[in-house]
């Protein structure tokens, strides 16, 4: 599929929180002039408007449950009337939404720029501040509380499993040593007390920050992201109409990972290597529309670093769905 004929507007291209693989999701979401659309993942808004701006039919229901994208979605709501609402929902509710029978809704797994460059949000070590890093900060333990009070088979399940950090054993070890000296609880001490057993001097050479896989474990741990991910993709798939598209973008292997097999399954296809589940068994749901992730391009990358690690994969729910055995 060619992604290049689809019209960007202009305030969605150059704005400063540039949505992910735009042209791409909207390829693959915009295919008729009236669409019921879904945004799970609102953020700064930027995939929710281009799909209002891509026709005068369009509706569009957005979640977040981030408590501030509320706010970034009042301008939308003034913009395109009863086209866009907005419910403060976490996707892995999505069971909690009345509205069903959408032509398309999307996922985007990535954290948004908002999130990122704010200091008292916690989610990264270039600014000073309280290591937070929950996407909703009315709920939960903060990073700093987790690493204070969980078991250490949790701690490792954060490093190790979903940061995929090598030096996970050091890691580890240091986090625990450093409970009850307050190092845990700020961004900038966490990340250099990391640093200072997973890096070393070399790192400095290198693009990535020797904190940085650390830090996305322990997020998506704070945040119970995987296990979300797992209970929204088949809630998502409930609430498509028949032929509806969904399409995810994901930013690291494990969510890719989850996102691929749920696809393969619905498909009818093996799941995996070692799924030696008979062909009989299977049930053909869908169609896959991505055999493999679309990438971004370089232009894009070079336009938004954040983007390099994206993949969209998307499917198309079959119009006639098998019954139930």
């Amino acid at each position: 599929m060619s992604f290049a004929c689809v019209d960007i507007p202009n305030s969605i291209a150059m704005a400063d929180h540039q949505p992910v693989l735009l042209a791409e999701v909207l390829a693959f979401l915009i295919t008729r002039t009236h669409s019921k659309l879904l945004d799970c993942t609102f953020g700064g808004g930027g995939h929710a408007r281009a799909f209002l701006q891509a026709s005068s039919e369009t509706h569009v229901t957005a979640l977040d449950c981030d408590p501030e994208a509320a706010g970034r979605a009042l301008p939308l709501e003034a913009e395109f009337g009863k086209r866009f609402r907005f419910h403060d929902l976490n996707f892995g509710e999505l069971d909690q939404l009345e509205a069903n029978d959408f032509d398309g809704i999307l996922l985007d797994l990535g954290l948004s720029s908002f999130q990122l460059d704010t200091a008292e949000r916690g989610f990264s070590f270039r600014f000073e501040g309280p290591a937070d890093m929950r996407l909703d900060p009315r709920v939960g333990q903060s990073a700093g509380e987790f690493l204070e009070k969980a078991t250490k088979v949790a701690i490792v399940r954060a490093i190790r499993d979903y940061g995929e950090e090598k030096s996970w054993r050091r890691v580890v070890g240091a986090i625990l040593s450093a409970r009850g000296t307050g190092t845990l609880g700020d961004t900038t001490r966490l990340a250099a007390l990391i640093a200072s057993v997973a890096g070393g001097p070399p790192w400095r050479t290198s693009r990535i920050h020797p904190a940085t896989k650390s830090f996305q474990g322990i997020r998506i741990a704070v945040n119970r992201e995987l296990e979300n991910l797992e209970c929204a993709l088949p809630l998502a798939f409930a609430k498509l109409a028949p032929g509806g598209v969904l399409a995810v973008i994901s930013f690291h292997s494990l969510e890719d990972r989850i996102v691929k097999r749920f696809f393969r399954r619905m498909s009818g296809k093996p799941e995996h290597r070692k799924d030696s589940l008979p062909q009989q068994f299977r049930i053909c749901r869908a169609n896959l529309l991505t055999n493999r992730p679309v990438r971004p391009t370089e232009e894009e990358k070079a336009r938004n670093p954040r983007s390099r690690s994206a993949r969209l994969r998307v499917l198309r729910k079959l119009e006639n769905q098998p019954k139930e055995n």
